[in-house]
């Protein structure tokens, strides 16, 4: 998702979002220490960016309160 349409979401639905991100490197890093290797490793790199972008927004929101 881009950033303007995460700006558009309510502080209860980023929060969600950033869970369910943060739950899914969880298990991005878990399948790579089990089985060696994962299927797609960018996975990886965009969930990061997605994190961030997620935390940045939520940051901005805390701010503009």
């Amino acid at each position: 998702m881009k950033a303007h349409e995460l700006r558009d979401l309510t502080m209860t639905e980023l929060e969600a979002r950033l869970k369910d991100e943060i739950e899914a490197l969880e298990n991005f890093r878990f399948n790579k220490a089990i089985a060696g290797q994962i299927e797609n490793p960018a996975k990886i790199k965009n969930t990061k960016r997605e994190i961030a972008r997620l935390n940045t927004i939520i940051n901005e929101k805390l701010g503009a309160e």
